[in-house]
């Protein structure tokens, strides 16, 4: 009602002008700025009067737009109007508030209150450091370009909410990326840099950090601008006019993955700021944008959402956080350490291990490995084992605390981290990161020393009084100790969570995306190695049963579902130019892709060999590798029993790396030809597919068909293909389906199809054009040892080319038994030159249609006759 009572007086105001009244007004109010702003001349020239409220109105708000236009009349020299309009507004809506007119006051008292506020954040062990001296720059990748990651410093950050290729304003930005990346650490980190103004400065006048979990589970009701007043420095904020101006507000909120799925039955959004509801309610229309429409949204998630969460987005900008570069890991050592010599012998240590410095791009476990580090160089020792998973890395800390305990209170702290780990998986399945002090107590971990390890305890606001929580150093910790909980066994009794192990692993998988990390770590801890460590560390069995159980478990995500189409018809053919909607990508599709991360886990070959089993063909489709992605693809390849195919559909190969520029001597050098001579010893870069194609020449590896398809393979890939398929000594089977091939690169796939040891006896090739490549990959059919099957079918075959294919078809050493040319266009001479290739050669099947005219009488009739 105020402000349908504010846009009357205005207009009627406005109305009251002559024509020479309202140019003067236009031209004093294009000089009018308040809080930065002003209305644009270009929208205020030729403007009417009802356009003039609608601008006022939009800029200022309705209440704020009263006093905007009662000064900017009084400088056009309209005092009466002016006068006017100050009793009408006093009669409509009595005194103005003085909040009304100190928004801009109150910005700079905000953004005071937020560099005090979150100049220090809480590390994991509950230590306080500065953010400024702590954080360390990410690498992130922003679609579209999502192979190119680029290191988070302001310019990144700005780029986010800059403008699409529409040239829209983004109102949603979504970093993600696995556990622990820094993803939080990073949103953080925008909040300050804004508040410093470094970041949005013309663009947002208030910004706030709302962590979804702590607002999902505050008791009571609470509107969202009660959640704005409990930002703020004091009960004296501006709210209504902050919320007027809802385009210059940007709203961080941290993990919305904790957000559930709507449900059919849900309520409806809530679209007044001030309406009292539910925290989830109001996020919920945060998300959606049924709330504040045009305010910035920040969100963190932990890679893609499910389908049904991704639902409450609206047209995010997805920007993926990748962890450290090598030199930022340097980096955050000396942060760390804050002394030279102890981060430069932290970092070589780390950097010697070479599996447990590429773990190291995560900073979460970055800052487990130095935590480790400086326990143990405290007391004169190395890190001493070789850590290969992130489990590993988890498992190392853990034992990190119980080695500190004095030895007489070992057993007692072993008791309490069992009890602690049975409090993280009822947490992990019921949903809850906070505990109650009457939780701790049940177990009786109140003031016990896993507590203060393990536990962060916070005060939060109730109804009636304050109420203590607890919850875990990070969400990632409690995940590895719910795993943990269903290995551990008391004196013989089995202490697992009630549901045992089947309550983790069976359901949906969309459903029980949040317990993902849980189960990699539970996949993690099955290592044989890992088992007697955690037998040693905390006195107590470790059950076989489990390990048994999740074996047959993955063996059986195998029934059910599609296999392959038969063979000759796997690929329906795509019109030249067709590309995957990228929108379809969901959790279901990259299902997959998280299983075989569970079995990377593990890094037991033998069980991960009698895993895939289960799985004789691996489908991975509209996957946008990571450099990790690659990492544990090729380690389960490498694994894999004889028989396995692996079938990649619509994969993005290129995975991120940092842009970097080349110095000012490189580029001298380069200019100069100073190291021409080097160039032309130097060995190719190596594609991002070469750790799957090395996996593939294992010996151990029994990879037996390989399909790319829509995978737009550059020539780096197609020279290691080439290199993996003359030592691939499983591989039989070989498609490639529009991935956009070069002549070069076929060319060169042709010199490894025909290397004396390549045993491909199937190869199916569906790529519009190259001519001259298809020639030459043809003209080698003869020298391919074990070639039995070609299926060219959707290839352009020129006249030239299919003589060049008769003529090799006739020769002695060609042992090719099947020639598929299913919707080829072929001339009519290429088809009688095909006609008497098939009669001199009665041994060799032709698949075609202008060729199964009349086709020969089936052997049953024959013997009929």
């Amino acid at each position: 009602p105020r402000a349908t009572a504010a846009r009357e007086l205005l207009l009627g105001v406005l109305e009251d002008l002559s024509q020479e009244q309202l140019k003067r007004f236009r031209h004093k109010l294009r000089d009018e700025r308040v809080d930065g702003r002003s209305i644009p001349w270009g929208r205020l020239e030729g403007a009417d009067t009802l356009d003039l409220v609608k601008l006022l109105v939009h800029f200022y708000g309705p209440e704020r737009a009263l006093y905007v236009a009662q000064k900017t009349l009084k400088r056009a020299d309209v005092r009466d109007v002016a006068a006017q309009l100050k009793e009408r507004r006093l009669q409509s809506l009595g005194p103005s508030s003085p909040a009304l007119l100190s928004v801009s006051e109150y910005k700079k008292k905000y953004r005071e209150h937020v560099l005090r506020q979150h100049a220090k954040v809480k590390e994991r062990d509950a230590r306080s450091v500065k953010i400024n001296k702590r954080f360390t720059k990410l690498l992130i990748a922003e679609e579209p370009e999502a192979e190119r990651a680029r290191r988070s410093d302001t310019h990144t950050f700005n780029r986010l909410f800059g403008r699409d290729e529409e040239g829209e304003r983004r109102l949603t930005v979504a970093l993600q990326g696995p556990a622990g990346i820094g993803k939080t650490m990073a949103a953080r980190k925008i909040l300050y840099d804004w508040a410093a103004g470094k970041l949005y400065h013309s663009q947002v006048d208030f910004a706030f950090f709302l962590p979804c979990r702590e607002l999902l589970e505050r008791p009571g009701m609470c509107s969202l601008a009660d959640l704005i007043l409990d930002q703020c420095p004091d009960r004296k904020a501006p709210v209504q006019q902050m919320l007027e101006q809802s385009g210059r507000l940007l709203f961080i909120l941290d993990g919305v993955d904790e957000m559930l799925a709507p449900e059919p039955g849900e309520a409806m959004p809530c679209t007044d700021p001030h309406e009292a509801t539910s925290g989830a309610r109001v996020l919920g229309s945060l998300l959606s944008k049924e709330l504040l429409p045009t305010a910035r949204l920040l969100v963190t998630r932990r890679a893609a959402a499910p389908g049904r969460l991704q639902a409450r987005l609206c047209s995010p900008q997805c920007a993926e956080v990748c962890g450290f570069s090598d030199k930022d890991r340097k980096k955050y050592f000396y942060k760390f350490f804050q002394d030279e010599w102890k981060a430069e012998h932290a970092y070589r240590s780390v950097k010697e291990n070479e599996m447990l410095f590429s773990l190291c791009f995560v900073p979460a476990v970055c800052w487990i490995v130095c935590t480790v580090l400086r326990q143990q160089l405290q007391r004169g020792q190395d890190l001493w084992r070789t850590s290969k998973t992130t489990t590993s890395v988890y498992l190392l800390f853990v034992a990190s605390v119980l080695r500190s305990a004095p030895a007489a209170d070992g057993a007692q702290l072993q008791r309490e981290l069992r009890k602690l780990c049975r409090l993280a998986c009822d947490g992990v399945l019921g949903g809850r990161a906070r505990f109650s002090e009457e939780d701790l107590e049940r177990l009786q971990l109140c003031g016990s020393k896993v507590q203060m390890q393990f536990l962060s305890k916070k005060e939060m606001p109730g109804v009636l009084e304050t109420e203590v929580t607890y919850q875990f150093i990070d969400q990632s910790f409690q995940e590895f100790l719910a795993a943990l909980s269903y290995l551990l066994e008391d004196q013989g009794a089995p202490r697992a969570p009630a549901g045992g192990v089947e309550a983790l692993l069976q359901g949906d998988p969309e459903l029980r995306s949040h317990l993902k990390l849980t189960t990699r770590f539970l996949f993690g801890l099955l290592n044989a190695e890992r088992m007697c460590e955690i037998e040693r560390h905390f006195g107590c069995t470790v059950s076989e049963r489990v390990k048994q159980h999740v074996l047959r478990w993955v063996q059986d995500q195998g029934q059910g579902r599609p296999r392959a189409a038969p063979e000759g018809t796997e690929e329906i053919l795509a019109p030249q130019g067709t590309e995957e909607s990228e929108e379809e990508e969901g959790e279901e599709l990259n299902y997959p892709l998280e299983l075989l991360y569970c079995l990377y886990e593990t890094q037991e070959d033998t069980f991960v060999h009698q895993a895939l089993r289960g799985l004789p063909e691996l489908v991975l489709e509209r996957v946008h590798f990571t450099r990790m992605d690659l990492a544990v693809l090729s380690y389960c390849v490498r694994c894999c029993p004889e028989g396995q195919a692996l079938r990649l559909v619509s994969c993005r190969l290129a995975a991120a790396q940092e842009k970097k520029k080349k110095s000012l001597m490189k580029r001298l050098q380069g200019s100069l030809g100073g190291s021409s001579s080097r160039a032309t010893t130097r060995k190719p870069p190596g594609s991002p597919l070469r750790p799957l194609c090395e996996a593939m020449t294992d010996k151990q590896c029994g990879l037996n068909s390989l399909t790319l398809s829509h995978c737009k393979l550059p020539d780096s890939v197609c020279r290691d293909l080439s290199e993996a398929l003359r030592e691939a000594l499983a591989l039989a089977e070989l498609g490639l389906f529009h991935n956009g091939l070069s002549e070069a690169g076929l060319r060169l796939l042709s010199e490894g199809l025909a290397s004396p040891q390549c045993r491909v006896q199937t190869l199916r090739v569906q790529q519009p054009g190259l001519q001259e490549a298809l020639q030459y990959m043809v003209g080698k059919l003869q020298q391919i040892p074990a070639l039995t099957t070609l299926d060219l079918s959707g290839c352009q075959l020129s006249g030239p080319t299919v003589t060049c294919l008769c003529t090799t078809l006739k020769c002695p050493g060609c042992r090719l038994q099947t020639l598929r040319l299913t919707s080829v266009e072929l001339s009519e001479q290429s088809l009688q030159e095909l006609q008497a290739v098939e009669t001199a050669n009665p041994r060799l099947l032709i698949t075609h249609s202008a060729l199964d005219v009349h086709p020969k009488p089936p052997k049953v009739f024959i013997s009929a006759l």
